[in-house]
C-alpha cells in the first residue's frame, strides 16, 4: 500500500518526490513553459489593474503584488481620493521585507478590522500557504506592528474583536482546543500578552463537531446606549452540511436558537436571514427573514419568506447590514440583485436592474467593518469574456432610489475578440440535464477543438462564470474552456448538492463525463482533444475520469486530489468529509466508495491505456495530505503507466506563494496540455 508515502520525512518519500519532480520538470519545463510563466507572472504584477479598496477610517486600503514585491505590499490612500492605480498609494506593510526579517515565509491572507479603532487590525498570515494561521496586530495609522499586541501561534484559527483590548480567539492550539477534524472548537476571551491556553473560555463546541465560530455585535453597531449589552453569537458546524446557532441570553446562559440544522445564516442586531437547505420548515432553497430579540424569552420572532426559488433558481449570496438586506439569485445562471429595507416591517424585496451582459455578480461593503461605517456597497460583476467592473451602491439616503453607479472597469487581460461564451447542457445517465458553459473561438476546425474542462461537484460549493487572465492564456493558445455545473455543487440549490452525497456520489462523475460526451456529440471536439482539471474534491473527480472513463479524455490534470477513499479519514481534516463521502469504517459505506476510489481502481497497463495524467500537490498541504497524490502516482507507475507527478515544497492546499511560484504552477499545467491535447 506504499504507506511510507504518508510520512513526509521518510527517506523513501523524499527520494520518490525528487525522482518524479525531475521527470516532470524535464518533460514540462519547456521554452513555452517559461514564456507562459513569465506572462502569468507579469499579469499578477500589473500596475494598471482595477483596484477594489476597503475603507478603514479616513483611509482606503489595497493589497498589491509587484515585480519587486512578489509577496505583496499593503497600501493606503486617503478615503477622499479616487483609488486609481496611478494614485499616490503609500506602503504601510512590506510583506517581502517582513518575511526576510522573520526568516520565514508568511502569506498574507486578509485582515480583521477592529470596530473600536478601525485603523487597528489583526493581519492574517498563513504559514507557507497552509491552513496554519498567525494573527498579528498591526496599526495601519502608525504603519507598524503593535508592540506587545496580539500575536498568536500558527494554528488553524480565526478571531473577531470583542473589545478594544480583547478578541474572541478560536484556535486549534492543542488537542483540547481542536475538533476531531483539527479545526478550532473552543473560543477564548484573549487579551494582549496573554497565552491563549490561559485565556478564559467563551464558547465550546463538541470534540466530534467540525468547528466553531463566534463573536459579538457591539452596541456601537446600532448606536446603542452605554447600558446596552453586546450580542454574543456563535455557530457550530456539526458536519459539513449541518449546523446550529447559539446566543447568550439575558441571564448569561447560552441558548441554541430554534432553527433547522441544515441552513446558511447571517444576522444583525434585529434580524436573522437564513436559507433553508432542506424542506423541514420551508421549501428547500427558500430565503427566510426572521425577527431577532436576543435577550428576550423568545429570541426568534416573526418569520416570512423573502424568496422561494423556482426551477433553475438559487440564492448565491445574502447579507444583512444595519438597516438593509441584500441577496443575489442565480436564475438559470443569470444573476439578479435584490434589496430589502429592514426599517419597513412588511417590506418586500425590490430587484435592482443589472447590466445585461454580466454573468456573475457579488457585493461587499465599502467599509472593512460596518460598525462605524456606512451602508455603502461595492458591487462587482464579470463574465468569462467580460473584465470585472465595479459599481457603488449607496444605501445611506432613503430619499433617493438606490442605483448602481459605475466606478471602474478592469483592463482586459487577454484578447477576447473572436471568442464567444455559451451556456449549453448535456444529459446525464439518469436523464438529468447538466448545464455547462463553454468559452471558445467563433471559428474552429470541426471536431478538433482542444478543450479544457473544469469541475468540482462537491460539498455544496457552487461554480460561477468569472473573468480570468489565467484562463485567457489558455484561450489565446487556441483552446476552449468548459465549466461544468455538475451535481454535488449547489449551482441549482441545496438539492443539487445532496443528491450526489454518499452513495449518490456516482451522479457527479456521470454528470461530468456526460458533458465530455456532449462536446463530442455536438461535433465540437473528440475525446483525444479533451482534458479535464480539478483540485481537491475536483482532484478526486478528475482522477475518477482517468480510472473509470479513460476513453473519454485525452489528458487528466489533477491537483491536490483526494484519492484513497479508504484512508482519507486517518488525517484530521478528512474526518470532516465523512458526511460528504461516507465513513470508511462502516463496511457498507466503504464498499460504495471503493467502487470509485481512484487508488483502488487502477488496472495494469497491459489491460487498459489511460490518457496522460499530471498529478500536482504540495508538501505542506494540511487539508488534503500529499500522500494521496504520491500514492496515486506510485500505484500508476507500479501498474506500468507513466504519469507525471510534481510536488511543490510549499503553497498549501490552495497553491499560495509569491507571483513566480503561482505562475510556475499554472504554466506547468498548461505545458502538460500543450504536450497532450494540443498535439492530439
Amino acid at each position: 500500500m506504499d504507506l511510507y508515502l504518508e510520512t513526509d520525512d521518510d527517506a523513501r518519500t523524499l527520494a520518490f518526490i525528487a525522482e518524479q519532480n525531475a521527470i516532470s520538470a524535464e518533460a514540462l519545463e519547456t521554452q513555452q513553459f517559461e514564456a507562459d510563466r513569465d506572462t502569468l507572472k507579469a499579469m499578477f504584477e500589473r500596475e494598471d489593474r482595477l483596484i477594489v479598496p476597503a475603507r478603514r477610517g479616513r483611509w482606503q486600503f489595497d493589497f498589491h503584488r509587484t515585480k519587486d514585491n512578489p509577496l505583496g505590499l499593503w497600501r493606503r490612500l486617503p478615503a477622499t481620493d479616487e483609488p486609481r492605480h496611478d494614485a499616490a498609494w503609500e506602503t504601510i506593510f512590506d510583506f517581502d521585507s517582513f518575511c526576510v526579517t522573520e526568516g520565514k515565509r508568511w502569506i498574507y491572507s486578509g485582515a480583521v478590522t477592529s470596530p473600536y479603532e478601525p485603523t487597528r487590525v489583526l493581519v492574517i498570515l498563513s504559514d507557507g500557504g497552509s491552513d496554519q494561521m498567525r494573527l498579528l496586530e498591526f496599526d495601519t495609522e502608525a504603519k507598524a506592528v503593535v508592540e506587545g499586541g496580539f500575536d498568536t501561534p500558527a494554528a488553524r484559527a480565526h478571531a473577531s474583536w470583542i473589545g478594544p483590548d480583547e478578541i474572541a480567539y478560536f484556535g486549534s492550539i492543542d488537542e483540547f482546543s481542536a475538533t476531531r477534524s483539527g479545526w478550532p472548537r473552543v473560543g477564548r476571551r484573549l487579551k494582549r500578552a496573554m497565552d491563549p491556553k490561559d485565556a478564559p473560555i467563551l464558547f465550546e463546541a463538541g470534540p466530534d463537531d467540525v468547528q466553531a465560530t463566534g463573536g459579538i455585535i457591539d452596541p456601537l453597531f446600532w448606536n446603542g446606549g452605554p447600558d446596552e449589552k453586546p450580542i454574543e453569537f456563535f455557530t457550530v458546524i456539526h458536519e459539513i452540511d449541518r449546523m446550529s446557532v447559539h446566543v447568550r441570553d439575558g441571564q448569561g446562559a447560552l441558548r441554541r436558537l430554534d432553527l433547522p440544522d441544515r441552513i446558511d445564516v447571517t444576522a444583525n442586531h434585529r434580524h436573522l436571514l437564513w436559507r433553508a437547505k432542506s424542506d423541514e420548515r420551508y421549501p428547500t432553497g427558500s430565503l427566510i427573514l426572521q425577527d431577532f430579540i436576543p435577550y428576550s424569552d423568545e429570541p426568534l420572532g416573526a418569520a416570512r419568506v423573502l424568496f422561494s426559488p423556482e426551477h433553475g433558481q438559487t440564492v448565491t449570496q445574502f447579507t444583512l447590514f444595519k438597516t438593509w438586506g441584500a441577496f443575489i439569485v442565480s436564475d438559470v445562471m443569470v444573476p439578479r440583485l435584490f434589496l430589502i429595507d429592514l426599517t419597513k416591517p412588511d417590506a418586500q424585496p425590490q430587484e435592482l436592474p443589472l447590466p445585461s451582459a454580466l454573468q456573475t455578480v457579488g457585493f461587499r461593503t465599502l467599509d472593512a467593518d460596518l460598525t462605524r461605517g456606512e451602508e455603502i456597497l461595492t458591487v462587482i460583476g464579470q463574465g468569462f469574456l467580460q473584465p470585472y467592473g465595479t459599481w457603488r451602491l449607496d444605501l445611506t439616503d432613503r430619499a433617493r432610489t438606490p442605483e448602481l453607479v459605475p466606478t471602474g472597469v478592469s483592463p482586459a487581460y487577454f484578447d477576447a475578440q473572436g471568442m464567444q461564451s455559451e451556456l449549453l447542457q448535456a444529459t446525464s445517465e439518469d436523464g438529468t440535464k447538466i448545464p455547462y458553459h463553454i468559452v471558445y473561438p467563433k471559428t474552429w476546425e470541426k471536431g478538433e477543438l482542444p478543450v479544457l474542462m473544469y469541475g468540482y461537484g462537491g460539498f455544496g460549493w457552487p461554480l460561477a462564470p468569472y473573468y480570468s487572465g489565467n484562463t485567457g492564456v489558455w484561450l489565446e493558445h487556441g483552446g476552449a474552456y468548459v465549466q461544468a455545473y455538475i451535481r454535488g455543487g449547489a449551482e441549482f440549490g441545496p438539492d443539487w448538492h445532496t443528491v450526489a452525497k454518499g452513495k449518490g456520489r456516482h451522479k457527479a462523475f456521470e454528470d461530468f463525463v456526460a458533458v465530455s460526451r456532449d462536446l463530442v456529440a455536438r461535433g465540437i471536439t473528440k475525446p483525444s482533444r479533451i482534458a479535464c482539471h480539478g483540485g481537491s474534491n475536483g482532484g478526486l473527480l478528475t482522477a475518477v475520469m482517468a480510472t473509470r472513463y479513460p476513453q473519454d479524455f485525452g489528458a487528466i490534470w489533477t491537483s491536490v486530489p483526494v484519492i484513497d477513499m479508504s484512508r482519507f479519514h486517518v488525517f484530521p481534516a478528512g474526518k470532516a468529509w465523512m458526511d460528504e463521502y461516507g465513513n470508511p469504517d462502516v463496511a457498507e459505506e466503504l464498499a460504495a466508495m471503493l467502487t470509485y476510489s481512484p487508488l483502488h481502481n487502477i488496472d495494469p497497463a497491459a489491460e487498459v491505456t489511460y490518457p496522460p495524467i499530471y498529478i500536482e500537490s504540495s508538501t505542506n498541504d494540511d487539508r488534503v495530505h500529499p500522500s494521496h497524490a504520491r500514492r496515486f502516482a506510485k500505484r500508476l507507475i507500479d501498474a506500468g503507466h507513466l504519469p507525471l507527478f510534481h510536488e511543490y515544497g510549499s503553497g498549501g492546499h490552495g497553491g499560495a506563494g509569491d507571483t513566480l511560484e503561482q505562475a510556475a504552477r499554472l504554466a506547468m499545467g498548461y505545458s502538460f496540455l500543450r504536450e497532450t491535447i494540443m498535439k492530439a
